[in-house]
C-alpha cells in the first residue's frame, strides 16, 4: 500500500500521508473535525475536562474529546442531551468527539456491584443503588443520542489480570456483542462505530478476536484490556501483535494508555489514538508533565523555585507562573489543579505533533526521552524496526 492510500466512509475518511517503519502519521477526517495522528484525548466524564473550558482545549490543540457514556447517561442524561442538539452543542465542542461504551466502568471499575450475562451487564447504580441493565442496543443507542463522531461497542471486559477460561469467555462474547452493536447503529452515516480487541495477554484468542472484527468490515478498531496492571513487555507485544494485524488503512486506538513514554512506543507499533485520565489526574496531585519525566510541585524544595515548570515550554501556564506559585497552589486551590491540567494536556498535544511530524520527516527516534530508557521500550523497538541507540541508553532490569 502506498503511503497516501486513503480509506473513506460516510463518516470517516483515513489518509495514510507519511510512514517510519511500522510507525504512521495520517490525517484523520470525521464529521466535526479533521485530525493528525498520531493523537491523544483527554477524557471528559461529564461533557468536560475537569477544570478546563472547552476555549482554552482548543488553545491548546485538542483535537478529540473522550466522553463517558455511562457517567453521561446517569447525569444528565441522553434523552436530554439528544433534546439540546447532541453532546458537541450541550457542551460547546465544535471539534471531535469520541464515546465509550459504559462498559468498562460497569465491568472494571464497578465490578463488584455488576453482573455478566449473555443478555448485557446489570448492575447496581452508584447513585440511588436500583438495578440497572446495559445491553449492547442500549449502549448504542445512549451513544447515538450523545452523538460522538466516533462511538465504541460494548465488549465483555477483563483485567489482563485475570487469567483462566474466564478470557477466552469474554473474547467470544465481545465477538457476538459487535453484531448486536452493529445491528442497533442507527447513525452510520454520521457516527462511526469501533470495534474492540479483547483476549487478554492471550495471542490467540488476541488473533481470533481480530479476525473476527476485521471480517465485520468496522471504520475502525480499539485495542482494549491493557493498562490494567500487566508487566510492559506483556503490554507492548499484545500492541505489536494487534497493529501487525488489523487493515494498514485504518485507524488503530490502544484504550486507556496515556503515558508519554507509551504512546511513543505505541506509535512506533503502529498504533495512532489514545486516552487516559493520566495527564489531568496526575495534575491534581500536584505532578506536572516534563520531558525529563515528572515534575513534583508539592516538594518543598519547589517553594522558591522561581523557574517555570518547562523553561522550553510555551503553554500559557509555563510563560506566566512560576514553580513557587504553583507549589502554592497545589491540593490547596482549584487554581493550582487547573494550571497542572492546562500544562499537561498542552504537553501531551505538543507530543502529539511531534510524533505526527517525526514520522512525516523521517527523525522519529528524536521522540524518545535522552539518557536510559527500560528494557522493554529496547525490546518493543527491535521489532518496530527504529533504532533509538543514538539517544537511549537500555536498563536492562526495569519495566518501569
Amino acid at each position: 500500500m502506498s503511503v497516501s492510500s486513503i480509506v473513506r466512509t460516510m463518516a470517516l475518511r483515513f489518509e495514510v500521508l507519511g510512514r517510519f517503519n511500522r510507525a504512521r502519521a495520517a490525517q484523520l477526517t470525521l464529521p466535526h473535525f479533521v485530525c493528525q495522528t498520531p493523537l491523544f484525548m483527554p477524557v471528559g466524564t461529564q461533557g468536560t475536562i475537569k477544570g478546563l473550558t472547552t476555549s482554552q482545549l482548543k488553545d491548546i490543540g485538542c483535537q478529540i474529546i473522550l466522553g463517558n457514556t455511562y457517567h453521561l447517561e446517569l447525569r444528565p442524561g441522553s434523552e436530554l442531551i439528544d433534546e439540546l442538539g447532541g453532546l458537541h452543542k450541550f457542551m460547546n465542542w465544535p471539534r471531535a468527539m469520541l464515546t465509550d461504551s459504559g462498559g468498562f466502568q460497569m465491568v472494571v471499575s464497578l465490578l463488584h456491584l455488576a453482573d455478566i450475562t449473555e443478555k448485557g451487564v446489570t448492575f447496581q447504580s452508584p447513585v440511588d443503588g436500583k438495578p440497572m441493565l446495559l445491553t449492547p442496543e442500549e449502549s448504542i443507542q445512549i451513544q447515538n443520542k450523545i452523538g460522538a463522531d466516533i462511538i465504541m461497542a460494548l465488549d465483555d471486559v477483563v483485567k489482563t489480570t485475570i487469567t483462566g477460561p474466564r478470557v477466552e469467555e469474554a473474547m467470544y462474547r465481545t465477538l457476538r456483542w459487535i453484531d448486536r452493536c452493529i445491528a442497533a447503529h442507527k447513525r452510520p452515516n454520521e457516527q462511526n462505530l469501533f470495534g474492540i480487541v479483547q483476549g487478554g495477554l492471550d495471542p490467540v484468542l488476541r488473533d481470533i478476536c481480530v479476525r473476527g472484527l476485521v471480517d465485520r468490515n468496522l471504520p475502525g478498531y480499539a485495542i482494549g484490556g491493557l493498562a490494567g496492571g500487566e508487566e510492559k513487555d506483556s503490554f507492548w507485544r499484545v500492541v505489536a501483535q494487534c497493529t501487525s494485524n488489523l487493515p494498514e488503512d485504518k485507524p488503530r486506538y490502544v484504550m486507556g494508555v496515556g503515558y508519554p513514554l507509551d504512546i511513543v512506543v505505541c506509535s512506533a507499533l503502529g498504533a495512532d489514538m489514545y486516552d487516559c485520565v493520566y495527564p489531568t489526574r496526575t495534575a491534581r496531585f500536584g505532578t506536572a508533565l516534563v520531558p525529563e519525566g515528572v515534575l513534583k510541585l508539592k516538594h518543598k524544595v519547589m517553594a522558591d523555585d522561581v523557574r517555570p515548570i518547562d523553561p522550553e515550554c510555551t503553554c500559557m501556564v509555563c510563560k506566566n507562573y512560576t514553580r513557587a506559585y504553583i507549589h502554592s497552589l497545589v491540593t490547596k486551590d482549584a487554581m493550582g489543579s487547573q494550571l497542572l491540567s492546562y500544562h499537561n494536556l498542552f504537553y501531551m498535544m505538543r507530543l502529539s505533533r511531534d510524533l505526527h511530524t517525526s514520522i512525516i520527516k523521517g527523525c522519529f527516534p528524536e521522540c524518545f526521552p535522552k539518557g536510559d530508557v527500560p528494557e522493554w521500550v529496547c525490546n518493543a523497538m527491535e521489532v518496530a524496526g527504529v533504532d533509538i541507540s543514538a539517544c537511549c541508553l537500555p536498563l536492562s532490569s526495569s519495566q518501569d
